[in-house]
């Protein structure tokens, strides 16, 4: 399995793909395929802030709920209000129209950090 090469990945299975100093964030396809069918999402309000490693929301499947944490500090800017209704997009476009946050990033260090595409596809290999 290979995962866009045009973001990089964190250990806790998010996806960060930057543009600026704006952060899209969703969960990877790894992730997507272990959790199975995603019936429900929660997620945080525009507006909010959120520290690299706390968790932000959580993931519900028909297997299990899981928690999201977050992979970078900022302040986020966009929630993707259509996953409320349609929770699957993150199961059939989890690097796409599956996005769950844009957040306005504080320090672009923590972004260099996390796994290109080549290492999170050996991580998750391993596990």
């Amino acid at each position: 399995m290979s995962h866009p090469s045009d973001r990089v990945y964190s250990k806790d299975h998010e996806w960060v793909m930057v543009d600026g100093d704006i952060a899209t964030v969703g969960i990877s396809h790894f992730a997507q395929d272990q959790l199975g069918e995603v019936v429900y999402i929660e997620l945080p309000e525009s507006g909010d802030a959120i520290v690299a490693g706390d968790t932000f929301g959580e993931i519900e499947s028909v297997k299990s709920v899981s928690e999201l944490y977050a992979p970078v500090t900022g302040e986020i800017i966009e929630v993707n209000d259509a996953l409320g209704d349609s929770p699957e997009t993150v199961n059939s476009d989890p690097h796409g129209e599956g996005w769950m946050l844009k957040i306005r990033v504080a320090d672009s260090a923590q972004v260099d950090d996390l796994m290109s595409s080549e290492e999170y596809d050996a991580f998750v290999t391993e596990s």
